[in-house]
């Protein structure tokens, strides 16, 4: 039962981290908490949906869903946020949550209310198959079962991650995102292109998101156009968590709210799941405000 829970726990941790990231990724360059960020992932879902609906094979739907959300976050930032960039703070914060209630009702206007589901046919045989399917005795009779879907999250969200670190770090573009992240300014001074990085920080974390909505969209089965709204909001709490603004932070994070909300949802109470991964967030804030990674500022006087 124990390992059972871990593994789920890190599945749906690897899928928090993929949209936490995107949330960090924004705040750490121009300090926006992008609320519409969740519902990128939940468009990413449904643009899979579609693609598979309409006949197109598995692979180049996944490619084609997260190609239209990376378009959609790069539109986003364009049209919604370049306006009231240098406005109050208050102007992007409204912004944001206009955005993310417009992608909702766009999203009920297309496809409906009603929950969608994969069809089978539409998913490769290849993540129906068990990957271990050991006997009781093995795990001191705790029964465990590891699909290949699940693996896959694991691994490609840790490719992923690594992806990302190696062009935050060893590519011009990330080196371009760090200086506009500690100086706006300065970095235009200088001659980096400052919007052209910051819709380049939308694209990357709204194709990080797409790959989060795809996942779990095959993994429960189950998407419909107010799912963006929780997992964004269980999102956003994994990158306070792991400190935001901090990559590795959030990465860390989502796996932590994962975890806590899987083993408290096996242990406890399923009805309870969203208020213990909330929990185990504020008692790690309580004690670290700048969160598990995080850095505190110190104000220059």
């Amino acid at each position: 039962m124990l390992l059972q829970q871990l593994v789920n726990g890190i599945v749906l941790g690897c899928v928090y981290a993929l949209i936490a990231v995107g949330y960090t990724l924004v705040y750490g360059v121009i300090e926006l908490i992008n609320f519409a960020h969740g519902d990128i992932y939940m468009l990413g879902a449904f643009f899979m949906y579609t693609f598979l609906n309409f006949g197109v094979p598995f692979l180049p739907s996944f490619v084609l869903a997260v190609i239209c959300c990376i378009i959609v976050g790069i539109l986003l930032d364009i049209i919604a946020y370049r306006p009231v960039r240098y406005a109050d703070r208050l102007a992007a914060l409204i912004t944001a949550i206009g955005m993310s209630i417009f992608f909702e009702n766009i999203a009920l206007l297309i496809w409906g209310a009603d929950i969608k589901r994969y069809s089978r046919e539409w998913i490769p045989h290849f993540f129906k198959k068990l990957f271990i399917n050991l006997p009781n005795e093995h795990f001191q009779n705790v029964f465990l079962t590891v699909s290949y879907l699940q693996i896959t999250i694991i691994v490609l969200s840790i490719i992923l991650m690594i992806i990302l670190h190696l062009i935050i770090h060893k590519t011009k573009m990330g080196t371009a995102m760090r200086a506009i992240a500690q100086d706006k300014r300065a970095a235009a001074l200088m001659g980096i292109d400052v919007n052209r990085v910051i819709s380049f920080t939308f694209a990357l974390g709204s194709g990080l998101a797409a790959v989060a909505g795809i996942f779990i969209g095959m993994y429960y089965n189950s998407i419909y156009p107010m799912m963006g709204y929780i997992a964004g909001i269980k999102a956003f709490a994994a990158a306070v968590l792991g400190g935001i603004g901090s990559v590795p932070g959030a990465m860390l994070g989502g796996v932590v709210l994962g975890m806590a909300e899987t083993l408290g949802a096996g242990y406890i109470s399923s009805a309870y799941r969203h208020g213990i991964a909330y929990a185990a967030m504020i008692f790690v804030i309580l004690f670290n405000p700048a969160g598990l990674m995080g850095k505190r500022k110190v104000d220059k006087v």
